[in-house]
């Protein structure tokens, strides 16, 4: 196997050498840089001495039934006890679900967008499967699609909705028609649902209430995966679920008994709480809806048409070369940015659609996203 450097390493090589001044704001990382509410720090302090206990593989049923309420609250769904796993956060799932799923497969292969989170790539490279690469570029509005001949191909297909780097989000329509593309051409569905507690006005929906909608009640084809650490600025709890078909989820959870990626029970009885509590969330959802507002008014005058998301902290702003740029603005504003290119795969047809575009990542209290805004301006 060989997998390619992180998007960080390469920035990092990227800019070695280059000497900057002054405090220095970095917009590459979506790690929210709020506060971890107090409730649910307390509630891991209060559950400390249960370190001394094996977790189970399967959860705690306080933390499943947490987890369910909120598919509850959020998306009106009814999740019944086996259709939903906790997972230590979405990250090892995204990783090690497809060598379980695709390990029997003779020639497995595996779609996902284009630019991605990488851990896409590198689950397609540890089951040696095939890649379609769905590019997202303006000209579609960054929506993934496939070919007929492409979905006849497939053994699954990851899809990121809200998405992370564009902001774009899949109508519940648009997720109807990928259920139905899911049950015709008979390949697993996967959304990676991460980002859906970040938005500005209209709520995003889940791949499971477009399931739904179809009259696809068992789920079957099709699997939901969201996470605690943007909804809850809580990454550190490294608390996750996936959820959906149960007799792909039934052979997974003996599966994941071998992985030993089981919570230990203070983080879970931390997640516990911030899962069933609501209030809290309201706090970061307005700042980063303040932020994405600033982005437009400060960067619409510099930046003809520009695109500014309703879900998910980040801005895809396209620059002349996203390389030089970094670096440059770096350099002058010692603001730290990160390229397009290192998110994203050249094709067969010698694209990459994410070259020429940078990440913001917008996750800081106002003053500072405003003047890092300012900054950028000036700097367009």
């Amino acid at each position: 196997m060989e997998f390619q450097p992180y998007p960080f390493e390469k920035l990092n090589l990227l800019i070695s050498g280059i000497q900057t001044e002054g405090r220095r704001i970095s917009l590459t990382i979506g790690e929210p840089q709020f506060e971890t509410p107090a409730c649910i720090c307390e509630a891991l302090k209060e559950n400390v001495e249960s370190l001394n206990k094996y977790p189970k593989t399967a959860g705690e049923e306080s933390l499943k039934d947490s987890m369910r309420g909120f598919m509850q609250r959020r998306f009106n769904i009814a999740l019944k006890p086996n259709e939903l796993i906790p997972t230590f956060g979405t990250r090892e799932a995204l990783f090690n679900f497809p060598q379980f799923y695709l390990f029997d497969k003779p020639n497995p292969t595996l779609a996902h967008p284009n630019p991605f989170y990488q851990i896409y790539e590198g689950a397609a490279l540890a089951c040696r499967a095939k890649s379609i690469y769905m590019n997202l570029t303006p000209q579609n509005n960054f929506k993934p699609s496939l070919t007929k001949e492409q979905m006849q191909t497939c053994d699954l297909v990851i899809l990121n909705s809200p998405n992370n780097p564009t902001g774009a989000t899949l109508s519940l329509e648009e997720l109807k028609v990928w259920v139905q593309n899911a049950l015709e051409f008979d390949f697993l569905l996967l959304n990676d649902e991460c980002y859906s507690e970040i938005y500005s006005n209209q709520k995003p929906a889940s791949i499971l209430q477009a399931s739904l909608e179809v009259g696809n009640e068992n789920f079957k084809n099709i699997l939901a995966l969201n996470s605690i650490s943007k909804r809850s600025s809580a990454p550190g709890l490294r608390s996750g679920f996936i959820a959906g078909d149960s007799t792909i989820l039934k052979p997974y959870l003996q599966y994941r008994t071998y992985v030993g990626c089981a919570s230990p029970l203070p983080l879970q009885a931390a997640a516990t709480l911030a899962w069933n509590e609501e209030t809290h969330t309201e706090f970061s959802r307005a700042q980063y809806a303040k932020n994405l507002r600033l982005a437009y008014e400060i960067l619409s005058s510099k930046i003809p048409n520009l695109r500014i998301p309703e879900e998910t902290f980040y801005v895809w702003l396209p620059v002349s070369n996203d390389l030089e740029w970094t670096k440059n603005l770096l350099a002058k504003e010692n603001i730290l940015v990160l390229p397009g290119s290192f998110l994203s795969r050249t094709d067969k047809n010698g694209e990459n659609p994410g070259r020429n575009f940078v990440r913001l990542a917008l996750v800081y209290e106002e003053s500072i996203i405003q003047d890092s805004l300012l900054r950028l301006q000036k700097w367009l």
